[in-house]
Parts: C-alpha cells; sequence; structure tokens
C-alpha cells in the first residue's frame, strides 16, 4: 500500500482537530493544507499559531505534502507566492501547491481532439516565461508543487514546462504534483501520463470521476477513473497519494468521512 494522505478541501472550514480524527481513524499519514481566509492554515497565522500548528500535526505522527495555495504561477498579476512558501518553511510542509494558471494556455481555447493528439509545441508562452522568472527568483526553503490543472491539466503541457524549467533554471525546485484525474481527462493514460511526468513527480492525486458526465467527481467507485491502471503503472515506486476529495467545490458528493474508507477499499 502507498503511504496514503488527503487535502482538507475535502473539510471545508472544519477546525485541526475534526481533521486529525478523520486522519487517525482513516489510515493516513500525509495532509495537504488548503490555505485560505477561511480555513485554519493561511497567510495571516502569528509566528506562534505556526508553530503550534506544525507541532500538532507532527505530533500526530502526520507529514504536511503540500501547502495549497490559488497562486498562479504563469499570471500576469502580481502572485503571493514567497508569502506562500514562508509559510511552508515555517509549517514544515514539503512545498506550496501552485496552479499553472497560464491564460494564453487555457483549455477553454482548445479543442478536444487537438488535446487528444497532443499537439504541444515547444515554444513556451508568455505565461510560461513568467513562471520561469518566478521560480528562479522564489526562495528555494520549500518547493514549488505545480498541479497538472486548468492550463495545464494535460501532462504533455506540464512537461513542457517542467523542459522549460530544467533548461533555463538548472538546480530549482519545482515538482509536479500529478493530478492522476486531470490528465486523464485530457485524453492521456495513466501509463501515458506518467511517461510524461515522471521525471518530475512529487505526489499523486486521486479521486474518482465520471467520462460519461463531463468528468465530474463523483463518490469513490461509483465512476470510471481507471484507479487499478494507475496502481499498476505505479507499481514499485513509494510516492505518496492524496485524495483530493472536492467537497468544497461539489457538495453532492459525501463527506469525507465516508470517501477515506471507500478509497482505502478502491485501492485494495
Amino acid at each position: 500500500m502507498f503511504p496514503l494522505g488527503f487535502s482538507t478541501l475535502g473539510c471545508p472550514g472544519e477546525p485541526l482537530d475534526h481533521v486529525l480524527e478523520l486522519a487517525k481513524g482513516s489510515n493516513i499519514s500525509g495532509l495537504e493544507l488548503r490555505t485560505a481566509d477561511d480555513e485554519f492554515t493561511h497567510l495571516g497565522l502569528t509566528a506562534t499559531e505556526r508553530r503550534e500548528l506544525r507541532t500538532r500535526i507532527e505530533d500526530a505522527g502526520l507529514e504536511i505534502l503540500a501547502v495549497n495555495s490559488y497562486v498562479k504561477l504563469c499570471a500576469v498579476e502580481e502572485q503571493p507566492l514567497e508569502a506562500h512558501l514562508e509559510l511552508a518553511a515555517d509549517l514544515g510542509a514539503r512545498g506550496v501547491r501552485v496552479f499553472p494558471g497560464d491564460d494564453a494556455g487555457d483549455d477553454a481555447g482548445d479543442d478536444a481532439g487537438h488535446r487528444r493528439a497532443g499537439g504541444d509545441s515547444e515554444a513556451p508562452t508568455a505565461g510560461e516565461i513568467r513562471a520561469l522568472d518566478r521560480v528562479t527568483s522564489a526562495p528555494k526553503d520549500s518547493r514549488i508543487l505545480l498541479e497538472t490543472h486548468d492550463s495545464h491539466s494535460a501532462g504533455s503541457k506540464m512537461a513542457r514546462l517542467c523542459r522549460l524549467l530544467d533548461a533555463e533554471a538548472p538546480g530549482h525546485n519545482a515538482k509536479v504534483i500529478w493530478d492522476s484525474a486531470h490528465t486523464w481527462s485530457h485524453g492521456e493514460t495513466p501509463a501515458e501520463a506518467y511517461d510524461l511526468l515522471k521525471p518530475w513527480i512529487d505526489f499523486i492525486q486521486i479521486k474518482d470521476e465520471d467520462s460519461t458526465q463531463g468528468y465530474q467527481p463523483v463518490p469513490i467507485g461509483s465512476g470510471d477513473y481507471p484507479i487499478a491502471d494507475l496502481l499498476q503503472t505505479i507499481q514499485g515506486t513509494d510516492y505518496w497519494l492524496s485524495l483530493e476529495w472536492e467537497l468544497k467545490w461539489h457538495p453532492h458528493l459525501p463527506p469525507l468521512a465516508e470517501a477515506l474508507p471507500a478509497t482505502l477499499t478502491w485501492l485494495s
């Protein structure tokens, strides 16, 4: 069994006590901490509050996989990347989750057939150049964890961005959170996405989706995400798997207390 974590996106607004209880009861050893003003993890935490939060999570035997920000690395607008990296360092997190958020490469303007054919140019967009500048100038105390999301949901696009970082910023501290459902919804099998992203993967997010309903998140086991193919693809590795339970955005989903045991069954 791979080490398993979950995102607090699945229990929005709940206190730390509730999160720790969920983890304790479900064989969970890692957390992604959604970072927002309405959560117990936010940029306004004092130094004392940060120490207390870190201590409580560490004392529970849990690792913080990521501080989940809403920073868009490719965006034109100023982004609070450094503040989130400082928070991650203070909490002892592996890194800061960021989105690509490249308007020039947004999926809304893509033809689905083109995406599935993998027709990506190697020429960087202006947004990818902005991402390169931000990665180059960012403090290196914590990793920048790029999620396969929005403009770079496809593994082919994320791999292109990572190759740019490797070529132009050797020794950079950016890695990839592979949202395995996003790459699948963009026409890549788990094996294909893994081959594209393998050099940069930090950990893997999982969830179930229904391809007949526009790849909407659904209760674990009721969709058609090929979890067996994913597990076979990464067999022999020690990647963390993290349940990204999007209850905050999809309130029709069952609570995390039900999703976690269902996930353990799904993975077995």
